[in-house]
């Protein structure tokens, strides 16, 4: 049995914040505002494979109110994520990250690379890097957006 999951994540940019995709550290004047690193990519994806596996939220398992999570790496978050979906597979992903600028593509491997360590091999990873042409707060370099889709295999 196939499950579709849908993760969204969405944050503010600030100037003297880091800017962390998929674990990775991207130069950048502004950075994401946020309870943890802020890596909006690995939140979206998170959010997709709970979604997928019927598990909920990011929220609802690493709540930004917990001291716990105050500035964790994400990478963290997606492990214990995994070992929530331990009876799917993850059959692929679909990214695309929502930025005025960096521009994104030179850091993909890098971020594709990251994500393999922890997901694992052999899994399809497509990311895609979009601007908002200068509409509303993406468009301005206010904020980041990222939407991820994943497909699931039940074992």
């Amino acid at each position: 049995m196939y499950r579709v999951g849908f993760g969204y994540d969405n944050h503010e940019l600030k100037e003297n914040e880091e800017l962390v995709l998929g674990g990775v550290k991207i130069p950048s004047p502004k950075g994401t505002l946020a309870h943890s690193d802020g890596d909006a990519l690995m939140h979206a994806i998170i959010d997709a494979l709970l979604g997928a596996s019927e598990q909920g939220d990011i929220g609802a398992h690493f709540p930004d109110s917990d001291p716990q999570y105050k500035n964790i790496a994400s990478g963290e978050l997606l492990k214990k994520t995994l070992s929530l979906i331990k009876g799917f597979e993850i059959v692929n992903l679909d990214a695309t990250i929502i930025l005025e600028t960096p521009k994104l593509n030179p850091h993909f491997q890098a971020i594709k690379s990251n994500l393999i360590t922890i997901l694992g091999s052999g899994i399809p990873i497509n990311l895609k890097a979009k601007t908002n042409e200068g509409q509303d707060s993406l468009g301005k370099g206010e904020s980041i957006q990222v939407q991820v889709v994943c497909l699931l295999l039940k074992k």
